[in-house]
């Protein structure tokens, strides 16, 4: 599904990537660990080009997509969900969601209807303000409106940065179930080892721009390996 060869890329006369090839398979889930500055969400704002590749190749269903813009990208199938969630905080939860609605078309709440089921504790809060939700709710408000949009590959930043231990296992558990129900590709960027084990079939560490080798999954319950690794802890 997701192939990309020698990516680079970088913030103006600062390059951050360096030479990133990776092939991504439909429905499989892939982390992403490493050190805060490495690059980590320098590439997932790269593959939903947000920011602008410098050279190198991005392929998304056999399409060259490296040029193509962030909306462009969406329509194609790709959603991504950023660090600090971006939800629209003066919009009602259910604003938001329509506002996923926005690249199908969809008139009708079907698709909402049908997303609650997988987020209950979403129910209640559909005419509360996004501003007002927990940082917790609006992470599920987050996840909800991205997937309104019927995204084949999803991308993830951080996605439990600030949560509450009951609302992490939740997504996890949500995003397993998805992945699994509706052959949904994940690119998962986390520091939390749990939640990063749970979510993924594959990880690897991202060292100053550039992807070193796949960590076997039983390290990643080995915090003195991990350490060794990434320098972050579960």
């Amino acid at each position: 599904m997701l192939e990309v060869s020698n990516l680079n890329a970088g913030y103006g006369s600062i390059p951050v990537l360096y030479g990133i090839s990776l092939k991504i398979n439909a429905g499989e889930s892939v982390g992403i660990l490493g050190h805060n500055g490495m690059g980590k969400t320098t590439l997932l704002r790269t593959l939903i080009g947000a920011l602008r590749a410098t050279s190198g190749k991005v392929q998304f269903n056999d399409k060259d997509v490296t040029r193509a813009a962030p909306h462009q990208r969406a329509k194609f199938g790709m959603a991504y969900v950023p660090q600090g969630r971006e939800i629209f905080p003066a919009l009602s939860a259910i604003d938001n969601l329509r506002m996923g609605l926005v690249k199908t078309g969809e008139k009708k709440l079907d698709t909402i209807e049908a997303l609650l089921e997988d987020f209950p504790r979403l129910k209640p809060l559909l005419n509360r303000a996004g501003g007002s939700l927990s940082g917790g709710e609006q992470q599920l408000l987050a996840l909800a409106r991205a997937l309104a949009g019927k995204p084949s590959l999803l991308l993830l930043d951080e996605p439990t940065e600030g949560i509450q231990p009951s609302i992490i296992e939740e997504i996890a558990e949500t995003l397993a179930s998805l992945r699994s129900r509706m052959n949904l590709t994940i690119v998962l960027v986390e520091q939390n080892l749990e939640f990063i084990a749970a979510v993924s079939q594959r990880v690897l560490v991202i060292k100053r721009g550039q992807l070193g080798d796949e960590i076997p999954k039983e390290h990643l319950n080995d915090f003195e390996i991990m350490s060794q690794y990434t320098g972050v802890h579960g």
